[in-house]
């Protein structure tokens, strides 16, 4: 069964930094892009990063950039996501994924949440003022 487990979520203060993890299980996903997506409350999920394959390209949205930072551990079949400079804007549940080994390094396909396959459950990060 294959399985992606995010870790590492919690309360943090404004400008304040956490850490999450992606383990993956049940198969690698070293041939395949990941990324990261959140959900505030109410609202849409959105993109906030994503890593190629070989993990030599990276993407970020805009509202993210500079702040947060995303890198793979192909040895422990893990991503991460290391989040600084927290605001509150940042608070949603954040997402885990994995896209299909098909997908094209392109921004416009790999910020859409329709280019990934496996997803996991999510973690809270909840950033107070």
């Amino acid at each position: 069964q294959v399985q992606l487990v995010e870790s590492g979520g919690g309360l943090a203060q404004a400008g304040g930094s956490l850490r999450l993890s992606c383990a993956a299980s049940g198969r690698t996903f070293s041939n395949n892009a990941m990324g990261w997506f959140r959900q505030p409350p109410g609202k849409e999920r959105d993109f906030v990063t994503a890593i190629s394959s070989s993990g030599g390209s990276t993407g970020y949205a805009e509202s993210v950039k500079g702040r947060f930072t995303i890198s793979r551990d192909y040895a422990k079949n893990t991503m991460y996501l290391q989040m600084n400079s927290l605001k509150p804007e940042d608070t949603a549940v954040y997402y885990c994924a994995a896209a299909s080994s098909s997908l094209i390094w392109l921004r416009s396909f790999y910020s859409s949440h329709r280019s990934y396959a496996y997803w996991g459950q999510g973690t809270q990060v909840t950033v107070s003022s």
